[in-house]
C-alpha cells in the first residue's frame, strides 16, 4: 500500500522528567494528547501504530529503560502503514541515552524522527542524535532539535571549564592541580545544594576494558569524598566509572587521551 493513500504510523514520546503540557498543534499534527494526567516523572507515549505487536514492543521497550513505573502507555492501534521494520527501529531508538535529554519529546513519523529537549552540554546533543542515526537506516531522517540547559548545569560547565581533574599516573590519587580544580567545584556545588550531581570518571583507552572502568570508578570515589571533606553532601553525590566508552578525542595520540583521562558532573534531571 503507497505511504501516501494512507496515514504513517506515528509515535511521540513525552521523555521525563517534565511536567505534560501538549500545546494544540502538536496534537493535532503528532499525536492525540495524553488522556490521563501523568506524574512528572513518567514517560508518556502516544500516538497511532499499526499493530498490537508494535504497541507492546515499543511499551516493553520504554519500560526496560524506564522501569515498569516510569512509563505511561497512551499508545492506539490504527489503520495507518509503518515502513519495513518499524518496530524494531523504534525499540533501537530508545536507548538508555535518552535518559540524558530532560523536558523532551521524540516524534517518532513514519521514517521522519525529531527529538527535543534539554541536555547538559553540547557534546552530549551531538552524541544522541549521532547514536539514533548509527542505529538506523539510510532511509530515516533524524533532526536534532536539542537544546543545551543554561542553569545549574551551565554553572558546572562554566566553573570546570574544560579543565582536568588530574590524578597521579595510574591511581585515584588527586595531585595538587586536581584538589584545586576540586575546590572551585565545591564552592560551585554549594551553590545548587539540594540538586543531585553525578560524577563521572572517563579513561582513555589503554589497557584492559575491565581495568580502565574499575580506575574510573575509584577516581569518581576519590572526587566525590574530596568534595565531602569541603561541605558538599555525599548523598547528593551519585559516582559512575564509564571508562573509555564515551571518548571526546583521538586515543591514537597523547593530547587526545589525556583529555578523554576527565571527570565529568552532570545534574541529575
Amino acid at each position: 500500500m503507497n505511504l501516501h493513500t494512507k496515514r504513517a504510523a506515528r509515535v511521540a514520546l513525552w521523555i521525563a522528567p517534565l511536567l505534560i503540557t501538549t500545546p494544540a498543534a502538536w496534537a493535532q499534527v503528532v499525536a492525540p494528547a495524553p488522556r490521563a494526567a501523568a506524574s512528572p516523572n513518567q514517560v508518556v507515549a502516544a500516538g497511532t501504530v499499526p499493530d498490537e505487536a508494535t504497541r507492546v514492543a515499543i511499551i516493553s521497550r520504554l519500560r526496560e529503560v524506564y522501569g515498569n513505573d516510569g512509563v505511561s502507555d497512551q499508545l492506539t492501534i490504527g489503520s495507518v502503514v509503518a515502513p519495513p521494520n518499524w518496530s524494531s527501529h523504534l525499540r533501537k531508538l530508545i536507548s538508555p541515552e535518552l535518559k540524558r535529554v530532560s523536558r523532551g519529546q521524540l516524534s517518532v513519523n513514519g521514517n521522519l524522527v525529531d527529538v527535543k529537549g534539554e541536555v547538559a552540554n553540547e557534546a552530549q546533543r551531538q552524541q544522541v542524535v549521532s547514536d539514533m542515526a548509527s542505529a538506523l537506516n539510510p532511509t530515516y531522517t533524524v533532526k536534532n532539535s536539542l537544546r543545551v540547559s543554561a542553569g545549574e548545569q551551565g554553572l558546572l560547565d562554566r566553573t570546570l571549564a574544560n579543565r582536568i581533574v588530574e590524578f597521579q599516573s595510574g591511581s585515584s590519587t588527586l595531585t595538587p592541580q586536581g584538589r584545586a580544580v576540586l575546590d572551585e567545584m565545591a564552592a560551585a556545588l554549594l551553590k545548587i545544594a539540594g540538586r543531585k550531581v553525578e560524577v563521572a570518571g572517563h579513561t582513555d583507552s589503554q589497557g584492559s576494558r575491565d581495568t580502565n572502568i574499575a580506575l574510573a570508578v575509584a577516581r569518581a570515589e576519590a572526587v566525590k569524598n574530596y568534595l565531602a571533606t569541603k561541605g558538599v553532601n555525599p548523598a547528593s553525590m551519585q559516582t559512575l566509572g564509564v571508562g573509555p566508552d564515551r571518548p571526546v578525542a583521538d586515543n591514537t595520540n597523547a593530547e587526545g587521551r589525556a583529555r578523554n583521562r576527565r571527570i565529568e558532573f552532570r545534574v541529575s534531571q
